[in-house]
């Protein structure tokens, strides 16, 4: 449940102001099309948080050395960094469906391309590195992908007149510094 819960909390908060929201909030107000939307928005998160969980399990299993459990502690203090700067993206440039692909394949694709290198699908991978449940961390991961989106494409422009962006990304790289600074702790062994 831990994994479930870190990841869920992670990435719903590294997630406010990042591009994959702009574009959500983007494709909301071009398509208004918030069904096919959000579910191009699932089974893309699905997809591309379960492989960059699978990378972080695949290399947390084969290095073990506590180098690299500084180097997943440091890869977090990284992201808490990499989330004060926020994101943006052209809303001006032309945006339409393919005729023949829909909302739904547009938006998988978008989603699954854009969040490819993403700060959430980083956290994704160390995520995978910390946690031994895979599955648990790509619901975790796809869990807070959604609680951030799905408002997105929901109340698109008012929310974002009215929530204060800056401040949840603080808020979020706040978390990731606290658990960075967490694991190195506890390989120090200053907490049980």
């Amino acid at each position: 449940m831990e994994a479930f819960l870190t990841s869920t909390a992670l990435v719903a908060l590294a997630e406010m102001g990042d591009k994959t929201q702009l574009l959500a909030m983007l494709l909301a107000t071009r398509f208004r099309k918030p069904v096919p939307i959000i579910l191009g928005i699932f089974v893309a998160t699905i997809a591309n948080h379960f492989l960059a969980a699978l990378v972080g399990h695949s290399i947390a299993g084969v290095l073990t050395q506590p180098w690299f459990r500084y180097a997943v502690a440091a890869s977090f203090i990284a992201m808490a960094l990499w989330t004060l700067v926020p994101d943006k993206i052209d809303e001006d440039a032309p945006l339409k469906a393919p005729s023949k692909a829909g909302v739904f394949v547009t938006t998988l694709v978008a989603f699954f391309l854009v969040e490819m290198g993403d700060k959430t699908q980083v956290a994704t991978v160390a995520l995978g590195a910390q946690f031994d449940n895979l599955l648990a961390v790509t619901a975790g991961t796809t869990c807070g992908m959604m609680l951030a989106n799905v408002p997105a494409v929901l109340f698109g422009e008012a929310l974002a007149k009215r929530v204060p962006m800056r401040a949840l990304q603080v808020g979020a790289a706040l978390l990731f510094l606290l658990l960075g600074l967490w694991m190195i702790a506890g390989l120090q062994g200053w907490i049980g």
